[in-house]
């Protein structure tokens, strides 16, 4: 896939996310080929789609594909999944759902523990959808400060909020940066995906201080992609409990993989 095909298809899925979410979403992303793009081209189909599920702040149970991808398990099912604190979930494909407390829009059930699964594509996966989400916010955020004002000047010209925002930025850049270079060591996913979670994480703080009060408003969309980006992160292990596992492997091994080759 070239680049024009990548931004023709980038510009395809945006729109189509930007209509849809769940069920209907994954019926879309179905007949615009995503079981062939995963099969075919996984290095450019996954950091697309996850990434854009959290700009726009749709979701799919295409999480489960990549799982099963990974498991060789057959298509269609719905695997069990790890989250933070010892619990399993699984997402529904069919849109049902326990009441999710933190975001009751995704269909995660509580399961019975499951078995031991490979986790590194998964984690990749849903390090790009965090890294999507902290876009979201940041943006939200940046406009906010650049449209209102206080005192007679705009609020961005503000030196404490621009350090906040300016961390948020460098944390979601670094991420990025790890994502983009991790192979297939499941080490590598699983710093790339504590790296997602503690950059969106970090995001969600410093927008929510910039935007104030109107942040945690049900007519401002601040709390939808905060609330999002505290589910994903407990998925598949939190950035805590990855930072603290990634630690235990350094003491129990004495090294570290390397990222990249400089």
């Amino acid at each position: 896939m070239d680049a024009e095909e990548r931004e023709l298809l980038e510009q395809t899925l945006r729109k189509t996310m930007s209509g849809a979410s769940g069920p209907v979403l994954d019926a879309s992303l179905a007949d615009l080929g995503w079981a062939e793009m995963l099969a075919e081209e996984p290095g450019t189909a996954i950091p697309l789609v996850f990434r854009l599920l959290g700009e726009t702040g749709a979701h799919a149970s295409v999480l489960n594909d990549i799982v099963l991808r990974e498991t060789g398990g057959p298509p269609g099912r719905t695997p069990a999944l790890p989250y933070t604190g010892g619990l399993w979930v699984e997402w529904a494909r069919d849109g049902s759902a326990d009441d999710c407390p933190l975001d009751p829009s995704l269909p995660l059930r509580r399961v019975a523990a499951g078995g031991a699964v490979p986790l590194a594509e998964g984690r990749r996966a849903l390090g790009w959808w965090l890294l999507g989400t902290g876009r979201a916010m940041l943006a939200l955020a940046r406009r906010h400060v650049l449209d209102r004002h206080q005192f007679g000047r705009p609020l961005a010209s503000f030196q404490a909020l621009r350090h906040r925002l300016a961390e948020a930025y460098v944390g979601l850049e670094g991420a990025e940066a790890v994502l983009t270079a991790t192979g297939d060591d499941d080490t590598c996913a699983l710093l790339a995906k504590a790296a997602a979670g503690r950059a969106a994480l970090t995001a969600a703080r410093h927008c929510q201080q910039a935007l104030g009060g109107i942040g945690f408003t049900a007519e401002h969309d601040l709390h939808r992609h905060v609330k999002r980006a505290l589910v994903l992160d407990g998925l598949l292990g939190s950035a805590r409990d990855l930072t603290r596992e990634a630690g235990s492997l350094l003491l129990r091994e004495g090294r570290t993989p390397r990222l990249v080759d400089l």
